[in-house]
């Protein structure tokens, strides 16, 4: 199976290698608007650095869409028109018309379409839905932060990213219906200070299951570890994820607690990336629906808007 990849900035180079190490697939296929970019991926794992998305359609079976935010509705419904099996990196969307013209062209096909949300694969949030699994959790905590919106330049340009939910929060957002299920309803706060745009998050959202948590997430919160915090509350027990690094069970009525560390797992497995890309070729190879499906990504995007929405209105939203 050929593998094409769009988009060969820092993700895009990620999974190239990550695929260049697979014997199922070959990286046969790259194209970046800035040419020098897929030249420079070609000589690092194989493949023709093509002049164009056409030129790289025609040599591949597969398309990895990793370009900016933006474009990936465009560039994805492209993919999957032209027959290919496609591997969309989050979002997978920007705004619910185009989510759902995507998610219809990619329901119309009967390729393999993925969703990039890469922390589902992660060791310490499989660890944490395998604990959930024994025990009934009643609310959460969670965070998600970053320190700045400068470095790139780009993650701090609303008309690339979408805005500050899409680039970043977006991938908690994931991982909490995930692991808790569906969302009922929200209510949400926002500010602006650093940015020429809502950088401040305040969050508390209501699971259809009676489960509910809080959800903070700031743009400039310096690059404090961990800068991504899950905390969930069972009967006597806190379960505590610190990025990708460790778990943290504590259970009973005292003190005492189990760490449980993946800092050893090189960082391409231990933030999910590895599980992600293995898990698209097997979908495609076995015939199988993606882990992480076209669906997931819409509603992603759902719960995106739906927080933009309460913080404009200043109403509480519901959730079909």
């Amino acid at each position: 199976m050929k593998i094409g990849i769009i988009g060969l900035g820092y993700i895009g180079n990620v999974h190239a290698r990550i695929f260049a190490r697979d014997e199922r697939v070959e990286v046969a296929a790259h194209y970046d608007i800035i040419h020098e970019r897929a030249v420079a991926a070609s000589k690092v794992v194989g493949g023709k650095a093509c002049t164009s998305r056409e030129e790289l359609l025609k040599n591949c079976d597969a398309v990895l869409v990793c370009t900016p935010n933006r474009t990936h509705t465009e560039i994805a419904s492209h993919a999957v028109t032209e027959g290919k099996h496609v591997f969309c990196e989050k979002p997978f969307s920007i705004g619910l018309d185009d989510a759902k013209k995507l998610l219809d062209i990619a329901n119309s096909s009967d390729k393999v379409f993925q969703v990039g949300h890469n922390r589902r694969y992660a060791p310490v949030y499989v660890k944490l839905k395998e604990l959930l699994a024994t025990d009934r959790a009643h609310s959460a905590h969670i965070k998600m932060n970053r320190g700045e919106l400068k470095n790139p330049v780009w993650t701090g340009d609303v008309g690339v990213t979408g805005g500050f939910l899409y680039e970043t929060t977006i991938h908690l957002f994931d991982m909490a219906r995930h692991q808790f299920g569906e969302i009922e309803e929200l209510v949400a706060y926002g500010s602006q200070h650093e940015y020429p745009e809502l950088d401040e998050f305040s969050i508390l959202f209501k699971f259809k299951s009676g489960f509910h948590c809080t959800f903070a997430s700031s743009s400039d919160a310096s690059w404090h570890f961990p800068f991504e915090r899950v905390e969930v509350f069972a009967h006597h027990r806190t379960i505590m994820t610190e990025e990708m690094e460790r778990l943290i069970d504590s259970r009973g009525e005292d003190a005492n607690f189990e760490t449980i560390s993946f800092a050893m797992t090189e960082k391409e497995e231990r933030w999910g990336y590895v599980q992600e890309d293995r898990a698209f070729v097997d979908a495609i190879l076995s015939g199988t629906e993606p882990p992480v499906t076209a669906l997931d990504g819409y509603k992603s995007v759902e719960l995106v808007e739906a927080v933009y929405n309460a913080i404009k209105s200043g109403e509480k939203v519901r959730l079909g």
